[in-house]
Formats: structure tokens, C-alpha cells, sequence
């Protein structure tokens, strides 16, 4: 993150004795990315990080990708994947994926084992529900409509904490996900022009201390999955500080740019990951020039794919093709996309669109998954032309 947090006990100055009340030092844990040359936060054990048991591969279910081939428009309908009993890390099922990232969907009822990302960062969305985000950091509570960054091998399990069934929409990278370097100094602040600021932003604020003994982490990683068993629980940090943490935005708090003609989708991005861009389309005031056209014109974005999540409101360039609460939509490179027919007519005159969207744009193709086809409506790649096939 771009700005600096302290919780918890720490002592006056970096890397000197910090000791517990028996006497004993406490153990102390840069994390840190890309090396030593980017964030990093220190974090203060009352045991060894490093202490492990045991290990043993974990062998998760397999998922297939198929290209999107022939090319095609899709349109996904996550609802249709509730699936009851699971929980919000092995219960995902992936929709869409490339060697950049994953996008999975999944309905959970019970707290999830204690996880450790590996590869890359994570995006979580909150469709519906409400969540506690547990990790070596601390607590945080989150809600629908909160994007929650979950950065590279943080330790971590989520918690569902309301009669609703927890909805997530989950963005996995194989990097680094983050404010748009558009949106910040040199230094880290967010600019004046960037949607959202550092009083949008929550991170956790007291430590969590836990106790307990051999206590298993799965761990995703490049060469497959690992389940470790640790000696000592990991959430026993006491405090820590820096600028590397887990972090929530609520969509909610994401404050629109708007012109009096219409505006390109770069005005919404939210997020950067590696080869790809996260947006947020929130309730908004509409283009005001006299002769404006809310919705938007036919275009074709030549080097990315395009997923929009469909998460509320009335989105107006899609009404009549089957859109949902909980839709997807897939617009690939090498297909021209726009408004379904008659929405350019019914747009004109709107002052105002409420509508709540999660937009990832990929820029190598996103191949779908087994879950991804098993909930695909077929007929909407020809919505635009009134057919059936």
C-alpha cells in the first residue's frame, strides 16, 4: 500500500532487542516484495516464523481451460454455481483464467483453513455477505461491495460472519495488484485527480493473537500446492509496521469522473495487476453535453479481452440480452462489442445510470474453465442480432 501503518506493540528503532515479558526476544519477520526493493512491513513473533512439523503435497481439484475458440461473446451465470457446503479458498470454482490470472466465483457458509497465496497477490469482491478477514496482520471486517487486496504469502483465512452465504468474486495474480501509478506521487499519495484516497482505504487495526500447536496452512506456490503443519500458531504477531498489509476499498466509496460526452473505460480502473486493469462502474451522473449518448459506443479493444461482473443496479447498455445479478460477461479481443440493440435509443435523455460493475481487462487472452462452461448461457453471442442458435 502507498502509505504507512503502525499496530500493535514494536520497538523505537528497526532490527534491535525486543523482548517479551519472560525476557525472551521476540522473533522478528521482514516481508517484504520484489526483493528488498519495494514495500516491506515488519512484523514481531512470540515464536519463530520458520518453525515447521511437517509437509505434504496438496492435491487440489483439477481445473481444464479450453480456449475461447471459435471466438465468441460469453456470458456466464455464477448464481447458477451455488453449490452449498464450502468455504471461500478451496470452494472456488474457476470461471476464467490466462498465465497472468484467475478469475474463480464461490458461495461459502464456513470459515476457511488457514491459506498462504504464493504465486500473487489476490482481489477478493463481496457480492453479498459479510466477512472477517483474519491474518498474521490483524482482523478485518469487510462487507458487500468491499474489494479486499490480499497481498503475496500473507498467511490468512476468511471468516463468514452473517446468516447470508459469503459471495466472492476472486481475482488471483501471478503479481502484484495495486493503485494505478496515475493515481499517486512520487512518493505514494494518492493525487487529487485519483478517484479514491487514502480515507477510503481500511487495514487492519489491533493484533490478533492467537495459541495453539501444530497448526496447518495450505500453501499455493509455482510448483503445485503444500500443506504445512506449524509449530506454533502464526497469528501470534504482537505488533508490526510498514507499508505491506492486507487492505479493503469499498466500490461504494469509489467517486465517478464524469464529462459532458461519454467517458472511456480508464476513467473507472480501480486496480493494476500484471497484464491486466480492475474498474469499478458505481452509480453515477450521466454525459450532460445536449447531444450526449449515455451508454457507450461500439468499440473494439484490439489488445485485451474483456470481463465485466455484474454485481447491481440496472446496467442500461445490456438490457434484453439476459444479464443477471451475478452475470459475466466475456468480450475477447477480435470481437467488436456494444450496446444491445435499442439501448442507444432508450440511453438518450438519461441523467443519471445506477449501475455496480467489477471490470477486469486482461491483455493476453482469458481461456474458460470447466465452472466457468458449466454455467454459460449460449445464446447470447447472438443477443445483438436477435437470433437463436
Amino acid at each position: 500500500m502507498p502509505y504507512y501503518r503502525s499496530v500493535g506493540e514494536i520497538p523505537r528503532k528497526r532490527h534491535t532487542q525486543f523482548r517479551q515479558p519472560d525476557g525472551s526476544l521476540y522473533a522478528e519477520e521482514l516481508m517484504g516484495q520484489e526483493g528488498f526493493s519495494s514495500d516491506s512491513s515488519l512484523l514481531y513473533h512470540r515464536h519463530p516464523p520458520t518453525a515447521i512439523v511437517a509437509a505434504e503435497v496438496y492435491d487440489p481439484p483439477t481445473t481444464r481451460r479450453r480456449p475461447n475458440h471459435p471466438l465468441t461473446p460469453r456470458h456466464l451465470r455464477t448464481h447458477q454455481l451455488d453449490s452449498g457446503h464450502t468455504d471461500a479458498v478451496l470452494g472456488r470454482a474457476p470461471l476464467l483464467a490466462n498465465d497472468d490470472v484467475r478469475v474463480s466465483y464461490v458461495v461459502a457458509d464456513r470459515p476457511s483453513p488457514l491459506y498462504r497465496n504464493a504465486t500473487g497477490d489476490e482481489c477478493l469482491y463481496i457480492e453479498s455477505g459479510a466477512a472477517r478477514v483474519e491474518s498474521s496482520f490483524g482482523v478485518l471486517g469487510v462487507t458487500s461491495g468491499d474489494y479486499v487486496i490480499i497481498p503475496t504469502s500473507v498467511v490468512h483465512r476468511i471468516v463468514p460472519v452473517d446468516e447470508v452465504p459469503l459471495r466472492l468474486l476472486t481475482i488471483e495474480a501471478t503479481g502484484h495488484i495495486g493503485p494505478p501509478k496515475r493515481y499517486l506521487s512520487v512518493r505514494g499519495q494518492f493525487l487529487e485527480h485519483s478517484p479514491y484516497c487514502e480515507r477510503d482505504v481500511r487495514g487492519p487495526a489491533d493484533p490478533l493473537l492467537l495459541d495453539g500447536t501444530d497448526v496447518e496452512v495450505y500453501v499455493r506456490h509455482r510448483q503445485g500446492w503444500t500443506r504445512h503443519v506449524y509449530a506454533h500458531h502464526p497469528f501470534d504477531v504482537v505488533g508490526w509496521d510498514g507499508h505491506l498489509y492486507p487492505w479493503a476499498f469499498s466500490i461504494h466509496d469509489f467517486e465517478p469522473i464524469t464529462g459532458r460526452v461519454h467517458q472511456p473505460p480508464p476513467v473507472h480502473q480501480t486496480f493494476a495487476g500484471p497484464n491486466f486493469v480492475i474498474c469499478s462502474f458505481v452509480p453515477r451522473k450521466v454525459d450532460y453535453h445536449p447531444r450526449a449518448i449515455p451508454v457507450p459506443y461500439n468499440h473494439h479493444n484490439v489488445d485485451s479481452d474483456e470481463m465485466l461482473f455484474y454485481t447491481g443496479g440496472d446496467y442500461e447498455a445490456r438490457r434484453g440480452s439476459g444479464i443477471e445479478q451475478g452475470s459475466i460477461s466475456l468480450h475477447p479481443a477480435g470481437f467488436t462489442h456494444g450496446p444491445q440493440p435499442g439501448a442507444v435509443e432508450r440511453s438518450i435523455g438519461a441523467e443519471r445510470f445506477d449501475e455496480l460493475a467489477v471490470m477486469v481487462d486482461t491483455f493476453r487472452p482469458l481461456d474458460l474453465c470447466d465452472a466457468g462452461l458449466s454455467c454459460e448461457d449460449t445464446g447470447y453471442a447472438w443477443t445483438w442480432a436477435g437470433t437463436a442458435r
